[in-house]
């Protein structure tokens, strides 16, 4: 039963699979990165409320959140920035500046900042909330350096 439910299931995606896909692939990779900095943020979010007293800490909660962080900042996010994909190009759809492509592989160094941050993080961030606080700054260092640059205020 489970096989037949398994084979229509792959027959449904593969039918449904064109209504996916967007006919512009910037926005497919807007789309994919905003979603890629959510995770982001809620994950760092949670550490900074726990860093900060505003959410209680919590030893395995911490490590989690601070994994899931190393996790994707290992991930290569290359496919999701085409040129073509700033906020020149396309207004109002993201606040990526037209820098970013212009001045690479600069932006590069803030991803090494970024990972860096996140495997500090998540070597610590379970063992007390003053290893968690002893680390999280230079996860905040690391999106403010990308942010200050690359990262317009407003779409």
């Amino acid at each position: 039963m489970r096989i037949q439910n398994l084979a229509a299931f792959a027959a449904l995606a593969a039918c449904l699979a064109p209504t996916f896909v967007s006919a512009d692939a910037a926005d497919d990779a807007i789309d994919a990165r905003r979603g890629y900095y959510q995770v982001v943020k809620h994950n760092a979010g949670m550490l900074f409320g726990m860093a900060k007293g505003g959410i209680a800490y919590d030893a395995a909660q911490a490590q989690t959140f601070a994994d899931n962080l190393k996790m994707l900042a290992d991930m290569n996010t290359g496919s999701m920035w085409p040129e073509g994909s700033d906020n020149v190009s396309k207004p109002g759809k993201t606040r990526a500046l037209p820098v970013a492509w212009a001045t690479y592989p600069a932006i590069l160094e803030k991803q090494e900042a970024f990972k860096t941050a996140s495997a500090n993080l998540a070597a610590n961030a379970g063992n007390g909330l003053d290893a968690l606080t002893g680390n999280i700054q230079a996860l905040g260092a690391s999106c403010k350096g990308c942010h200050d640059t690359y990262r317009a205020k407003d779409f």
